[in-house]
């Protein structure tokens, strides 16, 4: 399931994140690159949702996909921090915080997948609350201006950033409980 049309948009997505990073290096007015970054990142971010159906409607999930679309929202997620932290728009812990969760629990499923006990550290409904809201707060960081000359952007990106960080925390804590009796099995 290499070439299937889900698993060519989740690669799509991973191809398209230099181009979010690369429009601010373009010689553009700031307005300009904040709104075409924006705008790909919610482009790029919506095909993660878009896969995953396509997968489950079209019979066409794999653990070649299951394993690849985690990634792809990773790197799009840890490239969006990375450049909003080089233009000032997030807190350098803020962006630590995320980015260090997302390698932590990589490697924890990596290796709780080796000793069979992938189970525990399954997906959880507050891993992807966690999710949806950093991929809410990056967009609104990224376009960091008055949305219809009302919202501000930067000051809701920022508040809804540091709910991330608490949930990217809190999310961190619960699949280590989840992990915690099979690491102790495994340590006697």
């Amino acid at each position: 399931m290499f070439f299937t049309i889900p698993t060519l948009l989740t690669w799509a997505r991973i191809i398209a994140i230099p181009l979010v990073v690369g429009v601010f290096y373009l010689p553009l007015d700031g307005p300009t690159r904040n709104l075409l970054a924006t705008v790909l990142f919610i482009v790029v971010a919506l095909t993660d949702w878009l896969d995953g159906w396509l997968a489950r409607r079209m019979n066409q999930t794999s653990s070649f996909g299951a394993f690849l679309d985690p990634v792809a929202d990773k790197f799009l997620v840890c490239a969006a921090l990375l450049i909003l932290l080089q233009l000032d728009r997030v807190n350098a812990l803020v962006a630590f915080v995320i980015i260090g969760r997302e390698i932590a629990i990589s490697a924890l499923r990596e290796w709780m997948a080796q000793i069979g006990a992938s189970r525990s550290v399954a997906v959880s409904m507050l891993g992807k609350l966690k999710t949806v809201v950093q991929m809410v707060a990056i967009p609104f960081l990224l376009f960091d201006g008055a949305l219809f000359g009302v919202i501000d952007t930067r000051l809701w990106g920022t508040g809804l950033i540091y709910i991330a960080s608490v949930l990217t925390i809190w999310s961190m804590v619960y699949y280590m409980r989840k992990a915690m009796p099979e690491i102790r099995a495994k340590a006697r």
